[in-house]
């Protein structure tokens, strides 16, 4: 079983931008590039309200260091 839940793509978002992620580009739409000293650029493509499940999260906490705490 995962330890991850759902949550909404906003508080990711927030989470990321918490733990030391920053806003390198922003298209306008729902594609933003995030950078981190040491970390490989990540692409962020998530509308506000969209739920993220578990498999997904898991995977956005492989690319950017992301823990169920940060949440």
């Amino acid at each position: 079983m995962s330890q991850w839940g759902a949550a909404k793509a906003r508080r990711v978002f927030a989470a990321l931008l918490r733990i030391g992620w920053v806003i390198k580009r922003d298209s306008g739409g729902s594609h933003k590039i995030l950078a981190r000293m040491g970390w490989p650029d990540y692409v962020f493509s998530f509308h506000d309200g969209e739920e993220i499940g578990p498999r997904m999260l898991s995977r956005i906490a492989k690319h950017t260091g992301l823990n169920p705490g940060d949440l």
